[in-house]
């Protein structure tokens, strides 16, 4: 099954890509290797703001994560040329959880955006990864995550 087929299976519709917020770009190559910029987690097109341990539960992030995959893909389809086909594999995730200091689910609350990766590239989805819990993401959202991936 091809990666739009198990999108199309999930029912789920890649949005456009998003403008940069600030001084970057949302991707850049480098021989087949491309880096995705940091997305943020949004609900009903909006930051979804909060903090795990304080305001939010490991459910709550976990959901923001995968929204946050869906995000990732739409660049790296636009990093692909429009052929999400062309991925070889998926390298490196880095996901950034906005949490108190007391909350230790950073790397369940990443599994969100891992697993669903993971169900949409089958084995070129298996990747490295790395979850943090920091004090404050940009405009207070819950999680942002980037991702490295390697292309044909």
């Amino acid at each position: 099954m091809s990666v739009y087929e198990k999108l199309k299976a999930l029912n789920i519709q890649l949005p456009a890509v998003a403008a940069p917020a600030a001084a970057y770009v949302m991707h850049a190559q480098t021989g087949n290797t491309v880096f995705l910029s940091g997305h943020i987690a949004k609900k009903d097109g909006k930051v979804w703001v909060g903090q795990l341990g304080k305001n939010m539960e490991t459910a709550e992030g976990k959901e923001a994560a995968r929204l946050i995959a869906i995000d990732l893909m739409a660049t790296l389809q636009d990093a692909c040329g429009g052929d999400l086909n062309r991925v070889k594999r998926i390298v490196k995730l880095m996901s950034l959880v906005n949490s108190t200091s007391e909350f230790t689910e950073q790397h369940l609350v990443t599994n969100g955006a891992s697993e669903l990766i993971g169900e949409i590239f089958g084995e070129q989805g298996k990747h490295a990864r790395s979850a943090f819990g920091v004090a404050q993401i940009p405009l207070g959202a819950c999680v942002e995550i980037e991702m490295i991936a390697e292309i044909v």
